[in-house]
C-alpha cells in the first residue's frame, strides 16, 4: 500500500500539540463537507489515529506528538495514488493551521 510521510515542526508543547489535534478530523469535517465522510479518531498515547474516506476512497493515517515536530503516516489505496500530492497538500495545511 502507498504511503504518505511528512512531519511539520511545531512551537507548542506536546500536551497543547495533542489539544490542538483533537479538532483535526472536525477540520476537515468543515472544510470539505461535501467531499468527507465516515470520519473517525482516537488516540493511542501520543498517537492520533484517524480516517475518512473520499470522494469513496478510504484514507487511513496516525499522527504521532513528537517533541517539537509531529509526524505524520497516511495508508493510501492504490486507486487514490493520482491524488496523492492533493491528498498530501490538503491534510499538511489544514495541520499547519492547527498547529500555529
Amino acid at each position: 500500500m502507498p504511503k504518505i510521510n511528512f512531519e511539520i515542526p511545531h512551537p507548542l508543547s506536546d500536551e497543547e500539540a495533542k489539544d490542538r489535534l483533537q479538532r483535526f478530523v472536525e477540520s476537515l469535517e468543515a472544510r470539505f463537507q461535501d467531499n468527507v465522510s465516515d470520519l473517525q479518531q482516537s488516540w493511542e498515547g501520543d498517537q492520533l489515529n484517524f480516517g475518512f474516506k473520499t470522494y469513496g476512497i478510504k484514507i487511513a493515517g496516525k499522527i504521532a506528538v513528537e517533541e517539537g515536530r509531529i509526524a505524520v503516516d497516511i495508508d493510501l489505496p492504490i486507486s487514490a495514488m493520482m491524488f496523492k500530492g492533493k491528498i498530501q497538500s490538503e491534510i499538511q495545511k489544514q495541520l499547519e493551521r492547527l498547529l500555529k
